[in-house]
């Protein structure tokens, strides 16, 4: 390596010396290094000409292609556009009818949960209610409800006299029953464990309510609660029932409540505009029937 590092650094030093000492050498290398850097200079220019033709020709290209494609579709637009009908038609009455199925023996269309772990449930075996807790969380629910301020009592979800409430899941219509127990199923299986407050309610009890004016505006007959089709559900931590919307697990926990009863075909009494019942779910539909065939309106 060092042996030619010491050639390379002398034929630079000779080639240096040969051109200081003769000035003819030294013109003949300049002219033919000029020559040289001409001649480099014109290819490159003609590479570069060859190269702008060669764009213009391509653009020429694809602009007679493109104009060709569109005399093309100018000339199929008839069929273009029965295809596209074709395609979008089939596809948009699958999606706005894929929420509805028939029930084996009936004739009704009936709202499908589109959540997964909703619909399998649904379709999966028979759900069990869950254990309730002891009547002590309602007596002292109902206690610290009874002391709060008006003001107060605004931003909480808790329907009136909880512990006179009838949480017998067996007077609840068996397929209602399925659909609020699987939403219970997916809360718990987030960490949510929710609880039964009320769900039959007699025509006595409704107008009692009805009355007081606080949780209900629907007299005795109008309450999907008599016909079994309605229920109040709250959940519990750390032993207490959970009411206060202004804390943000109670919040997020009754949203998810909500979000879920929509995928179960069910309603949420937390999206209505006037009263804002977030523990409520109903099953409108059929709750509408019930009353008709009721008399009830």
């Amino acid at each position: 390596m060092v042996w030619l590092a010491v050639t390379v650094s002398f034929l630079v030093f000779a080639v240096v010396a040969w051109l200081a000492m003769f000035p003819g050498a030294r013109d003949e290398a300049g002219g033919r290094a000029g020559r040289m850097l001409q001649r480099g200079s014109a290819f490159i220019e003609r590479l570069r000409r060859r190269a702008s033709q060669q764009t213009r020709e391509s653009g020429q290209e694809l602009r007679t292609k493109s104009a060709g494609y569109a005399r093309r579709v100018s000339r199929s637009k008839y069929f273009l556009i029965a295809a596209a009908v074709m395609v979008i038609v089939p596809v948009s009455l699958i999606l706005g009818l894929r929420q509805k199925v028939i029930l084996d023996g009936g004739t009704d269309p009936v709202p499908v949960a589109t959540s997964s772990q909703i619909r399998e449930l649904l379709e999966g075996e028979n759900l069990v209610p869950p254990e309730p807790p002891p009547p002590e969380v309602f007596v002292e629910a109902e206690r610290e409800l009874a002391q709060l301020s008006p003001s107060a009592r605004l931003s909480i979800a808790a329907p009136e006299e909880i512990v006179s409430a009838d949480r017998r899941w067996e007077q609840i219509d068996r397929d209602f029953r399925q659909r609020v127990l699987a939403i219970y199923k997916v809360m718990e299986g987030r960490g949510i464990k929710m609880v039964l407050v009320e769900g039959f309610r007699s025509a006595k009890r409704q107008a009692e309510l009805a009355v007081a004016g606080k949780a209900t505006r629907a007299g005795a007959g109008q309450s999907c609660h008599q016909y079994g089709l309605a229920v109040d559900s709250a959940p519990i931590r750390n032993g207490k029932l959970q009411w206060d919307m202004n804390d943000p697990w109670t919040r997020d926990a009754y949203h998810l409540y909500g979000q879920l009863a929509q995928e179960a075909g069910l309603e949420w009494g937390g999206s209505w505009r006037s009263i804002k019942d977030y523990v409520h779910l109903e099953q409108k539909d059929r709750c509408r029937a019930a009353r008709r065939a009721a008399g009830a309106g």
